[in-house]
């Protein structure tokens, strides 16, 4: 059963601002997306788990926004993140993770998606933009992945790293604690 996020009324949020209309459900990112291509503006994509998010994250987020005119993340589900990063993690729920992320600035639009890879995410998102972090290389990145950005035309790009900055180093640092 999935957690519900806190309403605006429990914390007497101002109503002009509600990051989670920022949450696309899955089911509906198809028709967000083309109702974004319809305003003819750029549309930038990326994605990860996001667990425990830092500067390295936000720092990246911002870099890849502003290789567009919107951000579109793809946050992987709680199951996939257990596949991908082991026993333990994720830390925090997706709809949590989908939740703080939406809250940003930078970020656009969110949506959680159940695959290990995002090649489904990115062949629905379509987007303009695909940026990867400066861990990856044209080379080196999920070629289906690759392969769905550039089929629907559009071009990948990897944004550096921020050097020292990563989750797992993070909850390395809390379990010396």
């Amino acid at each position: 059963m999935k957690k519900s996020l806190p309403s605006r009324k429990q914390f007497e949020q101002n109503a002009s601002m509600d990051f989670r209309k920022k949450i696309i459900p899955w089911e509906q990112l198809s028709e967000w997306r083309a109702a974004f291509r319809a305003t003819g503006k750029k549309l930038v994509a990326t994605n990860g788990c996001f667990d425990l998010l830092h500067l390295g994250h936000v720092t990246y987020l911002e870099n890849a926004r502003n290789h567009g005119d919107a951000l579109l993340v793809g946050v992987n589900s709680d199951a996939s993140v257990g596949q991908l990063k082991g026993p333990g993690r994720p830390v925090n729920s997706e709809s949590d993770r989908a939740a703080v992320l939406a809250a940003l600035e930078s970020v656009g639009a969110v949506c959680i998606f159940s695959d290990r890879t995002a090649a489904r995410f990115l062949a629905a998102a379509q987007p303009d933009i695909y940026i990867k972090g400066g861990d990856y290389t044209l080379e080196t990145v999920i070629q289906e992945e690759r392969q769905a950005v550039e089929q629907t035309g559009g071009k990948m790009f990897i944004v550096p790293f921020v050097p020292g900055k990563s989750t797992t180093s993070l909850l390395k640092k809390i379990s010396r604690l």
